[in-house]
């Protein structure tokens, strides 16, 4: 394939194998009608539908890069990394990734009566309808019951008003670190990515500090342009990329037609000015 900025790559995206409500093969399907000619499949700290994804994009005429998104503490927040090229049988990987799921049912529960104490009851079993993986149960899962019972209107209106800190049903939950995230992916030969950084509600100073500690353990790429960020977001953080000497991603965090804001290739190209992750991928692509 020709490796150029001017690629529909979407490396950002979430499958029934962890918080989305497509299969592997449905997700394969809407990325070639939208145009996308590199995908991946980066479900929530879970490789077990890469396999698939990736024998999906192959009957779809697409080419391929394994995926996952890490889900990880820095400075009191949630951080996720993705991870890209990797050996999804890489067993240290998959043992990471499994210790990380491990939280999630106890956190789960107490989302629940948290919930209830705020008069909405029967939340976890009304979550778990909407799981196709219980292992990885979540807050987009218990946002989808609130919205299904008439609660909200819609999953952002939940994000306002409950699961979030400070609101009904928040539960932190300690994740895996910065440093362990990246060397999963790095020693499965993967590429770790900062995902959707302008999402974290850091200070200029705990945004240096991520990053600077980002790639002092080998992480190599920011996803630039996403979903979730601004046309002024996709300025500062090519600004950023350029700053500290890290490729660029391109990703729609792609999660359900009737959720997600951005569909599967509708995003804007990469800057040309930019180093695209996949060109640092290149004998990884299948």
């Amino acid at each position: 394939m020709t490796l150029k900025n001017i690629l529909n790559a979407d490396l950002h995206c979430h499958s029934v194998v962890s918080d989305g409500t497509m299969t592997p093969e449905a997700l394969a399907e809407r990325a070639k009608t939208n145009g996308v000619e590199l995908w991946s499949l980066t479900d929530h700290d879970e490789i077990g539908g890469q396999h698939r994804a990736a024998a999906a994009a192959r009957a779809q005429g697409m080419h391929y890069l394994t995926g996952t998104e890490i889900s990880v503490t820095f400075a009191g927040e949630t951080v996720h990394i993705v991870g890209l090229g990797f050996d999804p049988d890489d067993a240290a990987m998959q043992q990471g990734l499994r210790k990380t799921r491990g939280g999630r049912e106890q956190r789960a529960m107490e989302m629940s009566d948290s919930l209830a104490k705020a008069g909405i009851h029967g939340a976890y079993e009304g979550a778990l309808k909407f799981v196709g993986n219980p292992d990885l149960i979540s807050r987009t899962h218990f946002a989808r019951f609130l919205v299904e019972t008439g609660v909200c209107k819609e999953t952002s209106e939940v994000f306002r008003k409950y699961l979030t800190e400070g609101k009904p049903g928040y539960v932190p939950h300690r994740w895996a670190s910065l440093q362990d995230a990246v060397t999963w992916i790095t020693s499965a030969k993967g590429v770790a990515v900062i995902a959707h950084p302008g999402r974290y509600k850091f200070t200029p100073n705990e945004e240096y500090a991520l990053f600077t500690e980002f790639k002092s353990h080998g992480g190599q790429a920011v996803e630039v342009v996403t979903g979730s960020h601004s046309t002024q977001e996709y300025v500062k953080y090519a600004e950023t990329a350029q700053e500290f000497g890290l490729a660029a991603s391109r990703g729609s965090d792609f999660h359900s037609p009737d959720e997600s804001h951005t569909d599967l290739g509708t995003l804007p190209f990469l800057p040309g000015h930019l180093t695209p992750v996949w060109e640092i991928l290149e004998d990884r692509i299948l």
